[in-house]
């Protein structure tokens, strides 16, 4: 493996091409480890700090995980599909048949909490407002790949099912339909990038530089009142957002009002 000094792409970027290549041939395995900063520079005939930059870009990228201590490692090339909230739903108001075997959703945490800036927002009320929590991660086999959370009016939820730190077997918004007596009407979802927490980091077990893609999740009654905030917050990237729907056919051009003609 060689880089061309006199090449307009920077040496790192010539670098990243080339172990992207072959972690996508196969030379290299998902989970398995890549040789160290300092062999692949004696490699590459560059200064360790190179091959330390394109260890970075792959890593943002997805491709790689390093593990403090132990290494570099090929993530792969799979990005894991989430769901955009309208899929919480389902076609039939139900989850797709298909979540349960793909994803695995565990509550980690009921209580009341002070209500976060955008999720007092999204309520209408004070920042610091103690709110319902229901705090939750997703895991695949391989890996942490969601962390969410649920949140509620205290003034809603008192005294419900919704207070206990119990899985109800269904979709929490068929539960908190039955219980509150309301029913989702409509939503709204707003999806931003932004550096995780340390928590977050954490959590999904990535660097406190890597990127997360965070959803917040508005669903409201059919008078337009807040019933459910939620949150979701996904490794950047590993993740890809994917949305299919029908694209309406034009609109049919009016023809002459009746009683008059075309000149």
């Amino acid at each position: 493996m060689t880089i061309n000094p006199g090449a307009a792409e920077f040496p790192h970027r010539q670098i990243a091409t080339q172990l992207r290549e072959r972690i996508r041939r196969g030379d290299w395995q998902p989970g398995e480890r890549l040789p160290s900063i300092p062999a692949m520079a004696e490699m590459f005939g560059v200064a360790k700090q190179t091959v330390q930059r394109t260890v970075d870009q792959l890593r943002v990228e997805g491709l790689l995980i390093t593990k403090p201590g132990s290494g570099t490692y090929v993530r792969g090339t799979r990005r894991r599909l989430n769901r955009l909230s309208r899929g919480r739903y389902g076609a039939h108001r139900g989850y797709h048949a298909d979540l349960a075997a793909r994803y695995r959703q565990q509550l980690v945490a009921v209580g009341r909490e002070p209500a976060p800036p955008e999720v007092a927002d999204a309520f209408g009320v004070r920042d610091g407002t103690e709110l319902l929590v229901r705090r939750h991660v997703v895991r695949t086999d391989e890996a942490t790949v969601e962390v969410g959370a649920s949140w509620f009016r205290v003034t809603d939820t008192s005294g419900t099912s919704l207070e206990r730190m119990e899985a109800f077997g269904r979709p929490l918004y068929q539960e908190a339909e039955e219980v509150l007596g309301r029913r989702y009407a409509s939503a709204t979802d707003t999806i931003s990038a932004r550096q995780p927490s340390r928590e977050e980091a954490e959590t999904l077990q990535i660097r406190p530089d890597t990127p997360v893609l965070h959803l917040l999740h508005v669903a409201f009654d059919d008078t337009r009142k807040p019933i459910e905030v939620a949150q979701a917050t996904w490794p950047g990237p590993m993740t890809t957002l994917t949305e299919e729907y029908r694209i309406p056919a034009p609109a049919a051009e009016p023809g002459p009002e009746p009683g008059f003609a075309l000149a």
